[in-house]
């Protein structure tokens, strides 16, 4: 797989003009203009830079989550240094909008490199983009022709600072639309935390929680085909529960009904539901419940 250190390098590959700055560049497509058009079609490749875009689909179908959806409002796409790409010439993407690259070393020294990394968006995939409403979109822009004149019109010592105060500016409104697209699309966070819930009830109802243990938030988020982050943030916003809660409240509803048998002992009880060591099962029931296992099964047999 190709990995690609420098933007320089990036952009030759994806037969993009070249940066005028060596780890910065905005692509932006104002008025009748139109973005330059990228390499169509790409073997997974990475690189060390964040990319910020927005993009409008023309052709094809990509879906969020597991759901389709009309892009023909704008789709904001983040992307951190590392990540696998990967695409093909299936998907049209409308050569409007704009595209944000740079080297995450162009944050050394800056505020934004502690903070960029607190923002969970960047760790989704491509079909959890932010869909931005026309007003939302309308503010980005605003916001982006603001960095593209600063990058274009003679660069000097205060430029950097200028477009790292914008860029900050721009991924904290990222980040508040981001909370209103988890509060308007409740139907699909429902329909998240149901299919983790019913995968998580064929995974023990087919044994598995005894054969290879309780399965990662990362196995799961894979089995539900979106991103980890994505899943935690959607159950997170939706419930107000992480997903290791959700995960944890399943087991020990599991465990209740498992300790009303007699015949089971405490210790088989924590290996039926994938617990490598009883003494972690009976810590987690007691943390959750109140009381031990014991104590529950010694309670429920005097009602």
């Amino acid at each position: 797989m190709k990995h690609f250190k420098t933007l320089s390098d990036y952009f030759e590959y994806m037969q993009l003009p070249k940066p005028e700055h060596p780890m910065f560049s905005v692509l932006w497509a104002k008025g009748n203009e139109f973005l330059p058009c990228p390499r169509p079609s790409s073997p997974p490749i990475s690189n060390n830079c964040y990319s910020i875009s927005l993009k409008k689909i023309i052709k094809g179908n990509i879906n969020y989550g597991r759901t389709a959806y009309d892009f023909n409002n704008g789709a904001l796409i983040f992307i951190a240094p590392r990540q696998i790409l990967q695409w093909n010439s299936d998907v049209v993407f409308e050569q409007k909008g704009f595209s944000i690259n740079f080297h995450e070393d162009f944050l050394i020294g800056t505020s934004l490199a502690l903070q960029i990394k607190k923002y969970s968006f960047f760790s989704y995939t491509v079909n959890e983009a932010l869909h931005l409403s026309p007003k939302e979109e309308e503010q980005m822009e605003i916001i982006v022709a603001q960095i593209h004149n600063e990058y274009h019109n003679n660069q000097d010592k205060f430029s950097k600072a200028i477009i790292i105060g914008l860029l900050d500016t721009l991924l904290t409104y990222a980040n508040r639309f981001y909370e209103r697209q988890f509060l308007h699309r409740q139907s699909i966070s429902h329909n998240l935390l149901e299919q983790f819930m019913l995968h998580l009830d064929s995974y023990f109802e087919s044994n598995q929680l005894a054969q290879k243990g309780i399965p990662s938030i990362e196995e799961m988020a894979q089995s539900l085909s979106v991103s980890q982050r994505y899943l935690s943030d959607t159950l997170k916003k939706s419930t107000g529960k992480t997903t290791r809660e959700h995960l944890q409240l399943f087991l020990i509803d599991k465990a209740k009904n498992m300790l009303l048998n007699p015949t089971k002992s405490i210790a088989e009880v924590a290996y039926n539901l994938g617990f490598d060591y009883p003494q972690y099962f009976s810590r987690l029931f007691k943390k959750r419940e109140g009381l031990s296992p014991s104590a529950y099964r010694e309670k429920y047999r005097m009602n």
